[in-house]
This record gives structure tokens, sequence and C-alpha cells, in this order.
């Protein structure tokens, strides 16, 4: 026997939102480690492949510097740029208490993710071989180029949908899952790349494409397993696929975020470009000093994304709960704490870069330019974390016209700066100070942007 409650009786209220209550420190650092342990896998991967196919070459190795900045590239827009506008979206659908038009969001965010990774396929595919040539690639440097690019981009639909679902279930608050699912991906990407590229326990020798092969197959096995997840119910979003229908505001909503965001990644990637171009001129030592520091940006770009990607959902529930304040205050607090860590290994570097660049190199003049360049650059971390973790954040807002004219800004002085002193024969330490003001430059004004601007509706 049951007792029915009275007509008039209240329902329960819902459980708050932590993301919207609870304190912001705590509550970034919670979400940020798990992005940061994902970061560590990536940066694995990177570091094995470049064993591997060192162990299949010299050439192999000059073909995998060809192909690396694309391959960065699809990873810095499907999961950064156009990732952080679904993670954008579908939080401020649930921090104004819309499930319904989160779910429906996700739905659409993964059409986005398969347009996307089939435009990159199609012009790696169509363009690549045009654009290594472009590069510098001649020869047998070229064949083995174009043989793992085109094994690699056959799988961009798949990094596309990985990021993109992880994208989804970020913006529900939740980075352990996206987080272990990136791990696992490492992981089997390590172990299929070396046993196809290497021959490992008995298997045929593929070189390249089967170094290439490890991504394909891993990516595509982290895209299968987070749409069976999110299609069972098991996520914090479902898949709603049965009651889906095209609405062209869902696309609006995450693509005029996403799609201005994706200029930032470009921009960052011709920034490296043609800075490295310019310093050629110098020459191999030069170049080769710079080289060792920038790998050292590589490895500090994964905090200020961890810390940024956890600010998003955090600012995208404020926001659309019309805790404007609170919003802002995330986002000051996750760039402090980006500006901060990144700052003192900047310091320290500048000071003892020995530390750093014993790792690489004994060769003298190697040694001199690469000391020259981290006691320049690296008092600027602080600026360039710090204008990092807030382009993430204003994406939560969904205002990131500033902070991508910042990093344009950033661009436009190296490109026109650097050819300035190139010209006029300006020893190379100018070079180096002109990566500091280019960081200064972009982190104060991705600073000024996010202040002037107006977040909320």
């Amino acid at each position: 026997m049951t007792i029915d409650a009275p007509a008039n009786m209240p329902l329960p209220a819902p459980p708050p939102n932590q993301l919207l209550t609870a304190p912001i420190l705590p509550t970034l650092t919670r979400l940020a480690i798990p992005n940061a342990i994902a970061m560590v896998g990536t940066a694995v991967v990177s570091i094995a492949e470049t064993s591997y196919i060192g162990r299949l070459g010299t050439e192999p190795l000059a073909a995998m510097a060809l192909v690396f900045p694309f391959a960065m590239l699809t990873q810095m827009m499907s999961a950064g740029a156009m990732g952080g506008g679904v993670s954008s979206a579908i939080s401020r659908a649930l921090g104004a208490g819309d499930r319904v038009r989160a779910e429906v969001l996700a739905l659409h965010a993964l059409i986005i993710g398969v347009c996307g990774g089939l435009a990159f396929t199609l012009l790696m595919q169509v363009f690549g071989r045009s654009l290594y040539t472009l590069l510098g690639g001649r020869g047998e440097v070229l064949e083995q180029a174009c043989s793992y690019s085109v094994v690699v981009f056959a799988g961009a639909v798949s990094i596309w949908l990985v990021n993109t679902l992880a994208s989804v279930l970020r913006g529900t608050g939740d980075m352990v899952l996206p987080s272990a699912t990136l791990m696992a991906v490492a992981v089997l990407q390590i172990a299929i790349g070396g046993t196809f590229g290497l021959g490992l326990f008995g298997m045929p020798r593929y070189g390249m494409p089967g170094v290439a092969s490890g991504q394909l197959i891993a990516w595509t096995l982290g895209a299968l397993f987070l749409l069976g997840i999110m299609a069972s119910g098991r996520a914090r979003l479902r898949l709603q696929v049965r009651s889906f229908t095209f609405q062209r505001s869902m696309f609006v909503d995450i693509l005029k975020v996403g799609a201005m965001a994706c200029l930032a990644p470009l921009q960052s990637v011709l920034t490296i470009l043609i800075f490295t171009k310019i310093l050629a001129s110098y020459g191999t030592a030069t170049l080769a000093g710079y080289g060792i520091g920038s790998r050292l940006e590589f490895l500090l770009i994964p905090i200020a994304f961890a810390v940024g990607v956890a600010s998003i959902p955090m600012v995208g529930m404020a926001v659309g709960a019309g805790q404007v304040a609170r919003a802002r205050r995330v986002a000051w607090t996750s760039g402090a704490v980006s500006a901060l860590v990144l700052g003192v290994i900047g310091l320290v570097l500048a000071i003892a870069p020995g530390l750093w660049v014993s790792l690489f190199t004994t060769d003298p003049a190697v040694t001199q330019a690469a000391h020259s360049y981290f006691h320049w650059a690296g008092p600027s971390f602080a600026f360039f974390g710090l204008g990092v973790t807030l382009y993430f954040a204003s994406q939560g807002a969904a205002k990131v016209g500033g902070p991508v004219l910042a990093s344009t800004a950033r661009l436009l002085l190296v490109a026109i700066g650097g050819t300035a002193l190139a010209a006029s024969a300006a020893p190379a330490w100018t070079l180096f100070a002109l990566v500091t003001a280019a960081m200064v430059v972009y982190g104060g004004g991705t600073v000024l942007a996010i202040h002037l601007s107006r977040w909320g509706k």
C-alpha cells in the first residue's frame, strides 16, 4: 500500500551544482589534475614516437619534423579550440538548468567533430605532398613524410571524435573519464605504433606507416569507447540519437566560440614556423639552441592547457546561471595559477638554464645560444601561461574575440619584428628578446581584452 503525496506538496530541491557553489581554487585544482595527467600521456607519446622513428633512420626523423606541425594543429583545433567551444556551450546550458539543450548540443557537437575530421583528412590527403614540399621536403624525406601522413590523417575523424566527446564531458564538469580515455589511447598508441613500426614480437617491420597505425587504431578505439559510454547513458549526458533534429541555433552556439577560437592555434603554429625560418639564417647552432628552448615551451603548454580547460565549465556554468562576478573570479584565479607556475619555472631557467640545456647538448655554441634564449625568454613564461589559460576561460564565457586578437598581435610582432631584425643583421639575442616582448604582448593583451569585455547576456 502506498500513500500519495498531496498535489500541492513542493518537489524536493535539486542538489546544488558544486561548480557554482564550491570554493574556486580547490575546485579548479581538482578539475585540473586529471587534465594534467592526460597531457603527460600526450608528451610521453611524442617522446616514444620520436624514439621509434629515430631507430628507423635520419630520413624518417626529418620526415616527422615536416608532419608534426600539422598533426599538432589537428590536436589543437579539435581539443583546445573547437573543443573549448563545445565545452562552453554545454556548460552554459547546464548552468542555466537546461539539461535537454545540453544533450541536443552534444549531438550537434558530434556532427561538427565528424566534419572537422573529414576536412583535415581531405586537406592532407590532397595537399599533403605539396605542403611538405613547401616546407623543404625532398627525395626520401618527402616520401617518408607522405607515407606517414597518409595513415595518420586517415584517422583524423577519430581524433576529432575523441576530443569532441571529451569536450562534451568536460563541459559537464567530468574531467576524469575523458582524461582516463586519453591516457588509455596514449598507452595503446605507444604499444601498437612500436610493434608495427619496429617489427616487435615477430610482427613485420612496417616503418613509418606502422608507427602511424598506432595513432590510427588507438584513437579509433577511443572514439568507439566514448560513443558507447555516452549512448548507453553511463556518462553525465546521454546522446539522444532517436529524438535528434537539426537545429541551426545549436551549431551557432558552438561555432560562435569554436570557429573563432580555431584562429588561435593557426596563429600559434604560424608564429613558430615564421620564427624558425628567420632563425635558420643565423646558423645551425642558433637554431638548435632555440629548438632546445622551444621544446620546453611545448612541455609547459599542457600546464596552462590543464588549468584553462578546467576553468571552462566553471566559467560557463557561472555565466549560464547569471553569476558573472563568480565567472570572472574563476578566470582571474585560473590565469594567476598558470602565471605563477610557469613564471617560477621560467625564472629558475633564466637564472640557471643549464638545468635544462645540459640534458640535450654539450656543444659550446649550441649551449651559448640556448642559454641566451632562456636568459631573455624565461622571465616572460608567466605572461605566456597567463594568456593561454585566460584564452580558455574566455571560451567559457563565449567571449573569445579579444584573446584571439592578442594572439594576432603576437604573430605580427614576431613576423614584422623578426624580419626587420634579420634584415638589419641584428645579433641573435635581439630575436630572443623579441620572443619575450611577444609573450608579454600576448599575455597583457589577453588580460586587457577580458577586463574590457562584457560577460553575460
